[in-house]
């Protein structure tokens, strides 16, 4: 099992950053690719990023490339979620989830998840 929490999220203005880490317990996170999520109210829970076990590999969406940066410290057992030139449409609950598999891209490939933190982004 792992345990994943979130934080760093909060209320900026348009334009700021964030930046969100996901802390494991339990079971070593290296052992896992890990995918950022987000779902705003009335929408469908979308990834927007995603890195490999080592770190060597990142994905990201269309809609964050170059503006989202993920990185993950696995001496810590955290990964990041760096969010930079903010926009409102960036509001959303956002996760980390945990998958064994290498090359998880759907959210139902993702073995384990986090609570979730708040983004509000105002405009």
């Amino acid at each position: 099992q792992v345990q994943l929490v979130e934080t760093g999220g909060g209320l900026v203005q348009a334009g700021g950053s964030l930046r969100l880490s996901c802390e494991a317990s339990g079971r070593t996170l290296s052992r896992y690719a890990v995918g950022w999520f987000r779902q705003a109210p009335g929408k469908e829970r979308e990834r927007v990023g995603a890195i490999s076990r080592t770190g060597g590999s990142t994905w990201y969406a269309e809609s964050v490339k170059d503006r989202f940066t993920i990185s993950r410290d696995n001496a810590k057992n955290t990964v990041y979620l760096q969010m930079n030139s903010l926009k409102p449409e960036d509001t959303a609950v956002y996760y980390c989830a945990a998958s064994i598999l290498p090359r998880a891209t759907v959210k139902e490939e993702y073995d384990y998840w986090g609570q979730g933190t708040q983004v509000t982004v105002s405009s």
